[in-house]
């Protein structure tokens, strides 16, 4: 019985296909959908430049105020189409952030877009589906983007 299904969104054009399939999922077994955006840390540029400290907490605040938004247009999406959802922003690795949320609400299932990246795309720049994937205490449903 899936009760609880977590959507992990980059806001890419996969997780919006990997949306609309939990969303599916999630009316088909009455489950609440969780949905999580992982910020980025911003890291300091190295090298002899000084950028104020407030220049970071502005970037931050502008980040985390975008990332909302979109997370507020998922949700509204999700009760438009009558399904029971929840949104939450989330700091750090995406994939580690995932695993540890996952984990902590107890969630059924997680469903997620993947690039499809490989050869060296995906050598250098990871595939956080493939780690998810490994990690997850759950069976986890990916949905290529293309």
């Amino acid at each position: 019985m899936i009760r609880r299904i977590l959507h992990p969104s980059d806001f890419s054009t996969a997780s919006t296909r990997a949306f609309r399939k939990a969303i599916e999922m999630a009316k088909a077994s009455r489950a609440e959908l969780l949905i999580v955006h992982v910020l980025n840390p911003i890291m300091p540029v190295p090298g002899d430049a000084y950028i104020p400290p407030k220049v970071y907490d502005d970037l931050a605040a502008s980040a985390r105020a975008w990332a909302q938004k979109q997370l507020d247009k998922l949700l509204a999406r999700a009760k438009t189409a009558g399904v029971r959802a929840k949104g939450f922003l989330l700091e750090g690795v995406a994939h580690e952030q995932i695993v540890r949320f996952a984990r902590s609400k107890r969630a059924d299932l997680v469903v997620m877009g993947t690039h499809g990246r490989s050869g060296l795309a995906k050598l250098v720049l990871g595939s956080v589906a493939e780690r998810v994937i490994g990690a997850a205490p759950c069976p986890v449903v990916t949905v290529r983007g293309k």
